[in-house]
């Protein structure tokens, strides 16, 4: 049985029309979406933009071609990445993930590849790098394009070549590994920049698995907010088993900006609220998007997204970066906020800013908008 097939064996229970008034806890809960490998408990959901997913998996999981996950963040590309592992035939070997963004510029070589001892100031004794941790097994790099251009040709050499040398090393070592890489980027569009090298671009983009946002695949939040609604009450010792409809709806009527992420995130913060056996969702937080959207006069996706970036930016005093920063505060990262700023050609200069989301041709912005690409300056 494949995959894909699972999605509907392991989501048994009657949709939210069949539930009774008030929608109480469905009869065996909202069960996970499993493979015979038990892919992951977090994949679930029962839509079609899901199954196709699932199909595509089923498909590549049991090659060792690299695969490129796209997508918005928080859309659990993570969890898709698992899944490729698990599924796959080196699911017994070890999964080790490494977060491109999260890393400082100067240490990405050495926790890529390693280094000998006194390969530079600092490096007393021999380092492994996460290539060697996942011999045989699969290494997943996440929010692959910000490896700098620098460091890009030795990545694409070990691709190509199996091979590498540590950082101050002489020894070439060979390795045997499976590739997932991430992004919340548009890589294409970083090639046409020179951001990024189009000889990697072509050998990451193997076999691309597009995951759409949770704005795409409506029909999976309530079942998603059952999964969370389980997993934190029994964490905090609570017994929840009814949503109100009326939260129902609301939830599935939001856009969720922050995806899957978000709404994990809102239903934690509703359990810690909930006191009772039913579910107490702050609705008013939801509601703040559809408010502003109104008396902005934005009419489309784009647009709000637009003018809620340009009203964080503005309330963080244009700070990126940083724990005060507009990222943090929308729950991004700095460099998905980045991307989303270019995609959405919100200018650099904060007058222009200003001065543009307070006309009412906002969201005719183009992407011919000035633009610093020094992250000092935009965080300062």
């Amino acid at each position: 049985m494949g995959l894909s097939n699972y999605v509907t064996d392991h989501l048994q229970s009657p949709g939210p029309a069949n539930w009774p008034r008030g929608a109480s806890f469905p009869p065996g809960g909202a069960r996970h979406c499993m493979s015979p490998q038990q892919v992951h408990s977090e994949l679930v959901g029962q839509s079609p933009a899901l199954r196709e997913i699932l199909t595509q998996v089923e498909v590549v999981a049991s090659t060792n071609s690299t695969v490129l996950i796209v997508g918005e963040t928080g859309t659990g590309k993570e969890l898709i990445a698992r899944a490729l592992h698990n599924f796959g035939s080196r699911r017994e070997q070890p999964f080790i993930k490494v977060n491109c963004a999260a890393i400082p510029t100067g240490l990405l070589e050495s926790e890529l590849f390693g280094h000998e001892r006194g390969a530079f100031t600092g490096a007393i004794s021999q380092r492994i790098g996460r290539f060697e941790l996942a011999q045989l097994g699969t290494l997943f790099l996440d929010e692959v394009g910000d490896i700098p251009l620098e460091l890009q040709p030795k990545l694409l050499r070990v691709l190509q070549e199996k091979e590498f040398e540590r950082l101050g090393g002489a020894r070439t070592l060979h390795v045997d590994i499976r590739l997932v890489a991430a992004t919340s980027c548009k890589l294409a569009q970083m090639v046409e920049n020179r951001e990024f090298r189009s000889d990697l671009y072509y050998r990451l983009n193997v076999f691309p698995i597009n995951v759409p946002p949770l704005r795409d695949r409506r029909e999976d939040v309530t079942l998603l907010t059952w999964h969370f609604v389980k997993k934190y009450a029994q964490q905090m010792n609570k017994s929840i088993d009814r949503i109100p409809e009326e939260i129902i709806r609301a939830l599935s009527r939001y856009d969720w900006p922050g995806n899957i992420r978000e709404l994990q995130n809102v239903i934690e913060r509703a359990v810690i609220l909930t006191q009772g056996k039913t579910l107490a969702v702050p609705l008013e937080e939801l509601e703040r998007p559809s408010s502003t959207t109104q008396a902005n006069h934005a009419t489309t996706l784009k647009e709000v997204n637009r003018q809620h970036i340009l009203r964080t930016l503005g309330e963080t005093g244009w700070a990126i970066g940083g724990p005060r920063g507009a990222a943090a505060r929308l729950g991004i990262p700095r460099t998905s906020l980045l991307c989303k700023m270019q995609k959405l050609g919100i200018p650099a200069r904060r007058d222009m800013c200003f001065a543009l989301a307070e006309s009412p041709g906002a969201g005719r912005m183009t992407s011919k908008a000035p633009f610093v690409n020094d992250l000092a300056t935009l965080e300062t």
